[in-house]
């Protein structure tokens, strides 16, 4: 059985070269993903070609998505060496200044000072530095290290959400996501959004016209309006570092397992992001504990995992994701299917939407049950906008999701959908000979064999119907 959950991994100097994106792609890699909040758009342009060369070289639907730095804090540059912030120091913040040393650090958000109060304690990059404000100067503000360690490049500083004066999506972003659009990028993801009105505020065309918008939970105020965000998205980002930092880390587990479960009910592919592996930026081994996490990510149902410095400057990207890969196999292998069809009808209850998806919720339904009960080698899903797929594939069912798109985009998008394997179908499909044909194309692809009997999913088109109608159980020729 092929890996069902999918590997998202960040590209940057470690891993933009093309040699290595192959690597990366034949160890496992389904989506890359490209940070704009570091460096110019020129150079994440470049890294977007060289993927969209290598996935076409291989001929694989290798997703790309950006990620938008949105309205996120950062400090002044450290530069490429460490610098130790000592524990029990004191150290100046300087709003506006560029550059950053040991005893005076500029902030790149001009405003800060009217955001903090004395007692506040900001986390710094991934939370391993804090700094606890001891007072608000004109100009400045001064603040003494409580957990020190080293520091470079230009590392987050979190500001509880609730007190930033600016919001998401910046007109910074906007600027970015537009050179994307322009390329025809197949996935966004939106950093520190507080309601579903943030993600409306980006303007795209609906996916797959326009780019899957990926909302990343991160702020208390995401947790609040969850459900209003995952109706406005087209996928969800648990984003575990500035969400730990908001909420406190011994709120994690909870809150992973309850957005996984809230997208799963909706359809929507959802990625746990952040720190998975993040002891491979230097080790050829994760953690026991980082496995363990991994693994518990996958039985929570997480439709992908993530990797982030670990691929993007690590020392051996390419081994990174082959490790994740089989680590998230092994831990589909003992995923508890029966657990989930017990718990399949708590996960739709609020689900069902109106009209065409009404009757796409019920098909997939139906078709989950009697795939289940015969059997059925394969799930064969054909769909343009890749909303049948996304709802069979919330299902989790032990068969293969075989993925047929006549649309290019809705195939790499799928390349997020847990279970999935995208293909893209030569033609539109609106008829039975249409779904014969692209059952042949599957059994040639070596999906299914000969006298083995598939589920077919489709819509047949007919009366203005945009949704999967029909659903056929078929014998492969």
């Amino acid at each position: 059985m092929a890996r069902r959950t999918k590997i998202v991994a960040t590209i940057g100097p470690s891993s933009d070269s093309a040699p290595v994106l192959r690597k990366m792609v034949e160890a496992g890699m389904d989506v890359a993903r490209i940070g704009l909040a570091h460096g110019s758009i020129d150079d994440a342009l470049e890294r977007y070609h060289t993927v969209r060369g290598v996935a076409a070289e291989m001929d694989r639907p290798i997703g790309i998505m950006v990620d938008l730095p949105g309205p996120k804090v950062r400090l002044g540059n450290f530069g490429n060496r460490p610098i130790e912030l000592t524990s029990g120091a004191t150290t100046t913040l300087v709003p506006g200044k560029l550059t950053s040393e040991a005893d005076e650090i500029g902030v790149d958000y001009e405003d800060l000072l009217g955001d903090i109060h004395p007692g506040d304690c900001l986390a710094v990059g991934d939370g391993s530095v804090t700094l606890r404000i001891e007072s608000v100067e004109q100009g400045s503000a001064r603040a003494f290290v409580a957990h020190g360690g080293p520091v470079q490049g230009r590392p987050g500083l979190h500001v509880p959400s609730d007190r930033l004066a600016i919001t998401a999506p910046t007109p910074e972003d906007l600027t970015k996501l537009d050179a994307f659009v322009e390329v025809g990028v197949d996935m966004v993801a939106l950093s520190f959004v507080r309601s579903g009105h943030d993600v409306r505020k980006v303007g795209t065309e609906p996916h797959p016209r326009g780019p899957l918008l990926v909302a990343k939970i991160e702020t208390r105020a995401a947790v609040e309006n969850l459900g209003g965000i995952i109706e406005s998205s087209g996928a969800i980002m648990v984003a575990r570092g500035d969400l730990g930092s908001e909420l406190g880390i011994e709120e994690l587990p909870h809150l992973q397992k309850q957005i996984i479960r809230d997208c799963i009910a909706l359809g929507k592919p959802v990625i746990t992001a952040t720190q998975m592996f993040e002891s491979m930026v230097t080790s050829p081994a994760p953690t026991r504990a980082e496995v363990s996490d991994v693994a518990n990510a996958v039985f929570d149902g997480t439709s992908a995992v993530m990797l982030s410095a670990e691929s993007a400057v690590g020392h051996d990207p390419v081994n990174t994701v082959a490790t994740m890969a089989r680590v998230a196999d092994r831990a589909d292998q003992e995923f508890d299917y029966d657990a989930w069809a017990r718990r399949i009808r708590l996960l739709r209850s609020g689900a069902v939407g109106a009209g065409d998806a009404r009757i796409t919720d019920a098909m997939t339904g139906a078709t989950w049950r009697a795939a289940t009960e015969m059997g059925v080698s394969a799930i064969i899903c054909i769909s343009e906008s890749g909303f049948t797929v996304r709802s069979i594939a919330r299902f989790r069912p032990q068969m293969p999701i075989i993925a047929f798109s006549p649309q290019e985009r809705t195939s790499r998008q799928l390349s997020l959908s847990w279970g999935a394997t995208p293909i893209d179908a030569p033609h539109r499909v609106d008829d039975m000979a249409a779904m014969d044909e692209l059952v042949c194309m599957a059994r040639d692809r070596g999906f299914v064999r000969s006298g083995e009997v598939v589920a077919v999913l489709a819509g047949a088109g007919g009366g203005g119907v945009q949704a999967a109608d029909v659903l056929r159980m078929t014998h492969v020729p």
